[in-house]
């Protein structure tokens, strides 16, 4: 996406822009809830009236206390919290436009997926000009005179929180034009997350502070104390958390996914001997260990190349490895064939080739002698089992996909710790014959490594799932959270979830009547199975927290936040503004822009850290 053209009105754009939102004087009534509490989908019928919108009797409740302060809703997954922001969108944005001053909304999603869907549902349901916004559109090279455009053009504006982030530090936006900042999957506003930064940085010294509207369906993010973590996401959002007590009405609405453990035994020891040769071929590449100090060579260029080669080589092994010890030594095959495969398209190094090739012949040698089986059109999925080439894991999962109806009933996600893991098994699931009435995939996010998908592939491979094109989707994380999909009738847990939040948002993908969660467990497994106990036990710890606040209780007010201030250094003539943190990409940015040709490489900053000072040399 090209920036946009200049508009003729550029210099009056932000004349009006400068007001407090409580200069506005906003008293909106509630909206009524309708009789039999009908709630308009968002994939409705477009030609349906967009603004006709009749809420529930909880949501309209989660809306009167958003109204008065800044609140976190912490509401389950398929209980509506994004209609409920489409109403503080209708009500403030509706004020503002009344009263003859700009002011602009922005919701804010964490992912490109996020940002995507949740403009349509505001553009459907809502008469405002929404605009959506993320790296791919190039935005990231945007003008000041690019986002005057917008702001003119627009009422609301959708984008991933980083890209609100650098234009409120390039002073393209100011808090002083904002009425209202909508954060979806707020738990995340942690540590150096965009959200953090943006209430670090410019929200908490700010006279002219926009609403805040968080939601979430699982305000905890890790294990921990509950009450210290939730208050301490309350002070550093400056808003209060929000949940409804009695949940009667919500469980007329929201179908919860009954939860199974499947467990499967631990995997044998005979692969040992191969998993021994495998790292003792990666080892020549052990980046600590195999190169000269860059100090005591001429050619500091080549040593760093070669640093980020045995870097890479490492990587894939361990990747490679991996497949090995939790899917079987038939997937690790596939698994170094996919990287094989994937150096006909990059420039990539001989050595890594090698290394590649050196370990599919050591498995070819060590556990298909005598043996021809490959995932071919002839592969033999219970011959494979007989021969130990499938871990008992990846066949407790093939056992659970035999057990499922019909095609036309199944609408499955199965989460995986790693890319890797996804695009190999569905590989290995489209070559058994007994589920070959299955489509398959798998999604990923936005990754620059060969087992990634583009953007474009992932929105058409979640396009089909949802319609039902593909039944069996292999994804990572990244449709743990928010990701709209009605009809999923069961969700796996290939992989364990690490954290409270993962273990909530995953459960949340099932959302048709009657779905099913599974987790696999190892048998007699006892770090897994403390793993999962404390993670339910956190989770019933944070929704007892979460009712326990008293939205008119000031004892549970947000207290000012004890977050270490910033070193910022700011323009005057601008107002823009850069820490030490934020310093880094934006010298990598430049220097990515420095003259440079084919010969000659493109220069990169070195950056050494003392006691919180950068020195930077070039």
């Amino acid at each position: 996406m090209f920036c946009p053209s200049k508009d003729e009105s550029l210099a009056s754009s932000t004349k009006n822009i400068k007001r407090s939102l409580s200069d506005l004087n906003i008293d909106i009534a509630s909206p009524q809830p309708h009789n039999d509490m009908d709630h308009i989908n968002h994939n409705n019928d477009a030609n349906h009236d967009s603004n006709t919108f009749f809420p529930r009797k909880y949501q309209s409740q989660v809306f009167e206390v958003a109204m008065k302060r800044n609140t976190i809703a912490v509401l389950e997954t398929g209980t509506g919290k994004t209609m409920i922001a489409v109403m503080l969108i209708k009500a403030i944005g509706e004020a503002v436009k009344s009263s003859g001053h700009k002011k602009l909304i922005f919701f804010l999603a964490p992912t490109v997926h996020l940002v995507q869907q949740q403009h349509q549902v505001i553009t459907t349901h809502t008469s405002f000009q929404v605009g959506d916004y993320f790296g791919a559109k190039g935005v990231d090279n945007w003008t000041l005179e690019c986002w005057q455009k917008e702001i003119n053009d627009h009422d609301v504006l959708v984008m991933t929180p980083q890209i609100f982030l650098d234009a409120l530090r390039k002073a393209f936006i100011t808090l002083d034009m904002v009425c209202l900042v909508i954060m979806d999957e707020c738990h995340r506003a942690s540590g150096n997350h965009p959200y953090a930064k943006i209430m670090q940085e410019f929200y908490h010294g700010s006279s002219s502070k926009p609403k805040i509207f968080g939601m979430t369906a699982s305000p905890v993010a890790r294990k921990g104390n509950s009450e210290g973590l939730i208050s301490e996401l309350e002070s550093r959002l400056d808003s209060q958390i929000y949940t409804v007590q009695d949940r009667k009405e919500m469980d007329v609405y929201v179908h919860h996914a009954s939860e199974s453990t499947k467990f499967y035994r631990r995997a044998g020891s005979w692969m040992l001997d191969l998993k021994a040769k495998i790292e003792s071929s990666l080892s020549k590449f052990d980046p600590s260990l195999t190169l000269p100090n860059s100090e005591e060579v001429s050619c500091k260029d080549f040593v760093d190349k070669l640093k980020i080669l045995h870097q890479r080589i490492f990587n894939v092994g361990g990747k490679i490895l991996h497949c090995l010890e939790d899917l079987g030594p038939i997937c690790a095959f596939e698994a170094v064939k996919i990287y094989l495969e994937s150096e006909v398209h990059i420039e990539s190094s001989s050595k890594y080739k090698l290394f590649l090739e050196e370990v599919l012949l050591l498995i070819e040698e060590s556990v298909f002698a005598g043996h021809e089986i490959s995932l071919n059109s002839n592969f033999d999925y219970f011959e494979a089992i007989e021969l130990g080439y499938v871990s008992p894991k990846l066949h407790k999962l093939i056992q659970l996909f035999l057990s499922f109806g019909e095609a036309s009933e199944v609408l499955c996600l199965i989460f995986v710790e790693r890319i890797i893991t996804a695009a190999v098994i569905q590989n290995f699931v489209k070559k058994v014959s007994r589920l070959s009435h299955f489509k398959v995939s798998y999604l990923t996010g936005s990754n620059s490594s060969v087992d990634g998908l583009t953007s474009k592939e992932q929105k058409e491979t979640l396009q089909a799932f949802r319609s039902g094109k593909i039944n069996l989707l292999f994804t990572t994380d990244v449709v743990e959270e928010g990701i709209d999909i009605p009809n999923c009738s069961c969700v796996i847990r290939f992989d364990l979830p690490k954290t409270v939040r993962s273990y909530v948002q995953s459960r949340g993908r099932a959302r048709q009547d009657k779905s099913q969660f599974v987790i696999l467990l190892e048998s007699e497994n006892m770090d897994q199975r403390n793993l999962l106990f404390e993670i339910r036990k956190s989770e019933q710890s944070m929704i007892e927290t979460a009712i326990d606040r008293n939205p008119d209780d000031k004892y549970y007010l947000p207290k000012a936040p004890i977050i270490e201030e910033p070193h910022i250094y700011s323009v005057k003539a601008t107002g823009a503004s850069i820490t030490a943190g934020s310093s880094i990409s934006l010298l990598n940015e430049y220097c990515q822009k420095l003259p440079a040709d084919k010969y000659a490489d493109v220069i990169l900053p070195a950056f050494q850290e003392f006691s919180s000072i950068f020195e930077i040399s070039i």
